[in-house]
C-alpha cells in the first residue's frame, strides 16, 4: 500500500510518501502557490514520485489537507451567496445573538455584520413555518415565492444559496422542497440546506454554518475538481481523501457537499501528527506546537486523544461554527510575521506576515520588511547555506539590511533588535499557550512541547522555558509533521439530532430510533465510499447539561439499545464531566439530553511506526562551529555553537546546548543550559535546564 500525504501551508507544501509494506518514507517540501494550491500540490506529487522513483499510478491513496475554505473565510473572499428563508428573519445572520464578544469593548468587531457571508440584499424571505417539538407543518411553504427568489438570485449573480429555515433540525421537508426547487431555476448554483449541514438546534449558529458552507461552496469545489483533474492527468488512479476538521479523513464528493468539514483541515493533521509523535516517545500528555509561515498553531493531547470544541468556543474568523472540530487555537505568529513599530511606537511583530511571496527578505524575492525568519538569521541561529536541505540560499546580507533598519528605529543594536523579534514572538505564543492550558485550569508543566512546522523546532525551547515545560520533543520531520499526521488517521463522518430530553421524563424509543437512524445514514455513506462494514466501528455520544443551563458537554453514550441502567451510568458521567470542567456537580439537578450523535469511523491504512534511526558519532554529525547569540544570564551573548547533521546524531546520548541541528524540512535550536538526545523512536527530546 503506497500513499501520500499533502499538507498545504502558508508558505510551503509539505509532502510525505510511505509505502506501508516495507516502511520506506521520502520527504519533500515545495513553495505553495497562493493562487492555485493545486499547482503546488500536483508539482510536489510529480517531484516526489520521482525522486523517489514511484510510477503515480502506484499510489493507492493521496491524502490532503487543504487551506482553501479556512483562507476563504480569514481573507473573506468567499463567493456571492445568497440566502432563502422564513419571513420575519432575514437578519437572524445580522443581529446574532446580541451577545458581546468582548464585554468591555466600544471598538470590538462583530464578523457577522461587519463582513457578512450574505449580503442583506441577497436574503430573501418566503411564507412557511414548521413548530417544535416535531416538527409539524404551521403554515405550508409558498413554493411559487421560493421560484420568485431563485430567480432574483439568479438574476443578480449569486452563485450559491443557503437555505435556512426555523426547526429545520426536526423536520427538513421545507428546506428539501424549497432546495429542488431553487436548483431548477440555478442548476450551475450550489445549493445546500441548514439542516444537511447541521442539524441542530441555535438558528444563529446553524444559519451562519449553513451561510458558511454557501460562501466557501464554490472555491472548494472548484479546487477539488481542478486537483482531481490535475491528478488524473499525472496518470494518478488512487483514491483522494480529505483531512477534515473533525480529526478524520473524508471523499472528495463528501467535501464538495459538505464544505465546511474542512475549515480547520491543515490544522487538524498537525494535532494528529503531533500527537502520533508523542505515542511514539510514551508521552501521553501533549501539547503540538506547530509553527509554519504565517501562523502558530496549538492543541492538546491527554492520553493519546486529543480535545474537542465545544459549542461555546467552535468558531471560524469569528463566525460561530456548529460541525465537530478538534480544538487547535491560532495565533498570526510564524517564520514570516513582520516586525515593526506601530504608530504608538510600540514594538510588534506580526500578525501580518511575508508569506511565500515576496517572503522573508532573507529568502531574496523582494521582501523589504523585517521577519523572523530574517531575525533567526541575524543571530546565527539559520545556515544561510543550508536551508531546506541545501536547497535553497538565504539573503544574509538582506536580513542583516532591513533587521539594521529596524534597530536604528528602534535605537537598538542589531543583535538586540533581532533578539526582540524573537523574545516578542515567543512571549505571544507563549501567551496563546497558556489560553489552552493555565485559563483552563491545566497545568502546562506536566505537559512535553511537541513542537514542529518549518519553525516549531526554532522556538519550541524558548515557549517551554516562558511556560516551564520540562520537555521539548522535535519529531524526526518536523517540518512534515502536518503530511505525516494525515497518514495516521481513518475515514469518520459525523451524525446529529436535536433531542430535548430531561432525566426524569425520558422517552427511551425515540433515543433509540435516532441512533438507529443515524447509524443506519453512515452505513450508506461508507458502502457509497466502498468501505467494507468490518471496517467500520461507530461511538455514540450526547450533549448533557443541566435543566436550566445555557451549554452543553460531551458525554460518551454505551452502544446497542439505551435502557435505563445505561442512563444511570450516563448521569454519573456527566457529573464528573462537569466537576471537571467546572469544579463542581449538581448531582440532585435534573439532566436535559440537548443532541445526540453517532460517530462513524471508516479503517484506513496508517503508518505505524517509522525505521529506527542509524545516526553516528557527535563528531561525525558536526558540520562546522560558528557564532550564535542568545540571552544567557540576562543579557545577550555570543556562543561557539556547533553545528550537526541531524541524520548523524548518535542515538540515546545526551549532548549539551547550545546547538543547531539541521535537516531538510526544519532546523532545531537546542538553547544554553538545555540538552538533547536522539530517541531509538527518531525524535529529539530537548530537556531543558540540564
Amino acid at each position: 500500500m503506497k500513499t501520500i500525504g499533502v499538507d498545504v501551508g502558508g508558505t510551503f507544501t509539505d509532502l510525505v510518501f510511505c509505502d506501508m509494506d516495507t516502511g520506506e518514507l521520502a520527504i519533500h517540501k515545495v513553495s505553495t502557490t497562493p493562487q492555485d494550491p493545486s499547482l503546488g500540490v500536483l508539482t510536489g506529487i510529480r517531484e516526489l514520485c520521482q525522486s523517489s522513483g514511484v510510477r503515480p499510478a502506484d499510489i493507492d491513496y493521496i491524502f490532503h489537507g487543504t487551506t482553501t475554505a479556512t483562507n476563504a473565510v480569514l481573507e473573506n473572499k468567499g463567493a456571492r451567496a445568497g440566502m432563502i428563508t422564513n419571513e420575519g428573519f432575514r437578519d437572524i445572520l445580522h443581529i446574532g445573538r446580541h451577545q458581546r464578544v468582548e464585554n468591555y469593548s466600544i471598538q470590538q468587531d462583530l464578523p457577522w455584520q461587519h463582513r457578512p457571508l450574505v449580503q442583506r440584499r441577497y436574503r430573501k424571505t418566503v411564507a412557511g413555518r414548521l413548530t417544535p417539538p416535531t416538527g409539524a407543518e404551521l403554515v405550508p411553504l409558498d413554493e411559487a415565492a421560493v421560484l420568485r427568489a431563485a430567480q432574483e438570485l439568479r438574476d443578480e449573480g449569486v452563485e450559491s444559496v443557503a437555505i435556512c429555515f426555523l426547526f429545520s433540525y426536526l423536520n427538513p421537508a421545507h428546506e428539501l422542497r424549497a432546495q429542488a426547487l431553487v436548483r431548477q431555476v440555478m442548476p450551475e448554483a450550489f445549493v445546500t440546506t441548514s439542516a444537511y449541514i447541521s442539524p441542530q438546534f441555535r438558528e444563529f449558529e446553524r444559519f451562519t454554518t449553513a451561510a458558511l458552507a454557501a460562501f466557501i461552496g464554490p472555491k472548494v469545489d472548484r479546487y477539488i475538481a481542478h486537483l482531481e483533474s490535475g491528478l488524473r492527468a499525472a496518470g494518478m488512479t488512487g483514491e483522494l481523501r480529505i483531512m477534515a476538521s473533525n480529526g478524520g479523513v473524508a471523499t472528495a464528493k463528501m467535501v464538495t457537499e459538505k464544505p465546511t468539514l474542512t475549515l480547520l483541515s491543515g490544522l487538524a493533521a498537525g494535532v494528529l501528527g503531533g500527537a502520533w509523535v508523542g505515542t511514539l516517545m510514551k508521552r501521553q500528555r501533549l501539547i503540538t506546537f506547530d509553527i509554519g509561515g504565517t501562523s502558530a498553531d496549538i492543541g492538546i493531547v491527554v492520553d493519546g486523544q486529543h480535545a474537542q470544541t465545544d459549542a461555546r468556543s467552535t468558531e471560524i474568523a469569528g463566525f460561530p461554527l456548529q460541525m465537530p472540530m478538534i480544538d487547535v487555537h491560532t495565533i498570526g505568529a510564524g517564520g514570516g510575521s513582520i516586525a515593526y513599530v506601530d504608530r504608538g511606537g510600540a514594538f510588534r511583530v506580526g500578525p501580518q506576515s511575508a508569506g511565500a511571496v515576496p517572503g522573508p527578505a532573507a529568502y531574496g524575492r523582494g521582501g523589504l520588511q523585517p521577519t523572523v525568519t530574517d531575525a533567526n538569521l541575524v543571530l546565527g541561529r539559520l545556515d544561510a547555506n543550508d536551508f531546506l536541505g541545501g536547497g535553497m540560499t538565504l539573503d544574509a546580507a538582506a536580513a542583516h539590511k532591513v533587521m539594521g533598519q529596524l534597530a536604528e528605529q528602534l535605537g537598538l543594536t542589531l543583535h538586540e533588535a533581532a533578539e526582540g523579534v524573537l523574545t516578542i514572538i515567543n512571549a505571544n505564543m507563549a501567551n496563546a499557550i497558556r489560553s489552552r492550558t493555565v485559563q483552563k485550569g491545566i497545568d502546562p508543566r506536566t505537559f512535553a512541547l511537541v513542537a514542529f512546522g518549518g519553525a516549531g523546532p526554532l522556538h519550541g525551547a524558548d515557549v517551554a522555558a516562558m511556560l516551564s515545560i520540562p520537555e521539548v520533543i522535535v519529531p524526526p520531520y518536523p517540518g512534515i509533521t502536518s503530511a505525516m499526521g494525515l497518514l495516521t488517521t481513518d475515514l469518520q463522518y459525523d451524525a446529529t439530532r436535536t433531542l430535548f430530553q430531561v432525566s426524569d421524563q425520558i422517552d427511551l424509543p425515540r433515543i433509540n430510533r435516532y441512533f438507529n437512524e443515524m447509524q443506519a445514514e453512515l452505513s450508506q455513506q461508507f458502502d457509497a465510499d466502498r468501505i467494507a462494514p468490518e471496517q467500520v466501528s461507530f461511538e455514540r455520544f450526547g450533549d448533557l447539561r443541566y435543566v436550566g443551563q445555557g451549554y452543553e458537554l460531551k458525554v460518551g453514550l454505551p452502544a446497542g439499545d439505551i435502557t435505563a441502567g445505561a442512563l444511570a451510568a450516563v448521569w454519573e458521567d456527566f457529573h464528573a464531566a462537569h466537576a471537571r470542567e467546572y469544579g463542581h456537580a449538581f448531582r440532585d439537578s435534573a439532566i436535559e439530553v440537548v443532541n445526540v450523535r453517532v460517530t462513524g469511523v471508516g479503517a484506513m491504512p496508517k503508518i505505524t511506526q517509522l525505521q529506527a534511526p542509524n545516526g553516528g558519532t557527535l563528531a561525525q554529525a558536526q558540520l562546522r562551529r560558528s557564532t550564535c547569540v542568545f540571552r544567557a544570564d540576562g543579557h545577550l551573548q555570543e556562543f561557539d555553537t556547533p553545528f550537526y547533521q541531524r541524520t548523524l546524531l548518535p542515538v540515546g546520548e545526551d549532548f549539551p546546548g547550545p546547538a543547531i541541528i539541521l535537516q531538510k524540512d526544519s532546523t532545531t535550536v537546542v538553547p544554553p543550559g538545555s540538552s538533547a538526545r536522539v530517541d531509538s523512536s527518531g525524535s529529539i527530546l530537548i530537556t531543558l535546564g540540564a
